[in-house]
């Protein structure tokens, strides 16, 4: 396994200049620790500006509104604003059209999630053996991302996720397979594992398969974390000060963004490190 996973391409992140704020008008939020407010979908936010950015992205976080630092729609927004409907503002559109634009929204980020593991599966030299399938399910979703409104609205989402994670767990299998390190955590199965507040201290979880745990709030300073699958695992919170997590695959950035880490927290180059972390000296 690399060190590093190679960086995804520029069209799987979010690129806000080029998005008419969908974010911000066709996704729920409630009052919590990450919303100062509650807003409807399809409402636009009252932070929302008329150019369609944040009039308070600089203070987001003091503002009560963590939740928007941690979101990110891999490039969906402005797939859904410049392609899926042509460039055509839902603020100066037809209801009708604002209004199909807000529900395919959510569809084509799905979709564009899976791109971002597809593409990453198809840089791990550990997948050779899967590459051909992993292509035509790359090429297959990104079809169905340029699909029309009322194809978008349609499609069995769920249906295709199953489909695609067939692959992408054979990947994992792989991957896995060849880590280093005889730690306990080595190789381990903690899919779906309960780890809320966990202990993990400079824990060995080289080659871990962390699919889906939940590790909000964990301690997992100094944790090694080396090609470890973390597909859907909760990092909310969790403490990765000094943890090295280069080679760990299937990692997003709203994951790391939902995380607390510092200058010594090493990560793939898939991802950056989050502006409210420790600054690196």
């Amino acid at each position: 396994m690399p060190d590093q996973i190679a960086e995804p391409p520029s069209d799987l992140r979010g690129d806000c200049a080029r998005c008419f704020g969908l974010c911000c008008v066709a996704l729920p939020f409630a009052r919590s620790a990450d919303f100062a407010l509650d807003k409807p979908a399809g409402k636009p936010c009252p932070n929302l500006q008329s150019d369609h950015r944040c009039g308070i992205h600089a203070g987001l976080r003091s503002k009560g509104f963590n939740g928007c630092t941690v979101y990110d729609c891999f490039g969906a927004g402005q797939k859904v604003s410049q392609v899926t409907f042509g460039g055509q503002d839902w603020r100066t559109g037809p209801k009708e059209q604002a209004r199909r634009m807000f529900d395919v929204f959510p569809v084509v980020r799905q979709l564009h999630e899976l791109l971002w593991y597809l593409t990453e599966a198809l840089g791990l030299p550990a997948a050779r053996p899967v590459r051909p399938e992993l292509r035509q399910a790359l090429e297959k979703t990104e079809r169905l991302t340029r699909g029309t409104p009322e194809e978008l609205a349609a499609l069995d989402v769920a249906a295709h996720r199953q489909e695609v994670n067939v692959l992408l767990l054979r990947t994992s299998e792989l991957a896995r397979a060849g880590a280093g390190g005889k730690g306990k955590g080595k190789g381990k199965d903690r899919r779906g594992a309960d780890l809320v507040g966990a202990r993990l201290r400079g824990a060995d979880l080289r080659g871990a398969s962390l699919r889906g745990a939940c590790l909000i709030a964990a301690d997992l300073t100094g944790a090694d974390l080396r090609d470890a699958d973390l597909i859907g695992a909760d990092l909310r919170d969790a403490d990765l000060t000094d943890a090295d997590l280069t080679g760990a695959f299937f990692l997003t950035q709203p994951q790391v963004n939902a995380a607390r880490g510092g200058a010594g927290t090493r990560l793939p180059a898939s991802v950056s490190r989050p502006v409210h972390w420790t600054a690196v000296r």
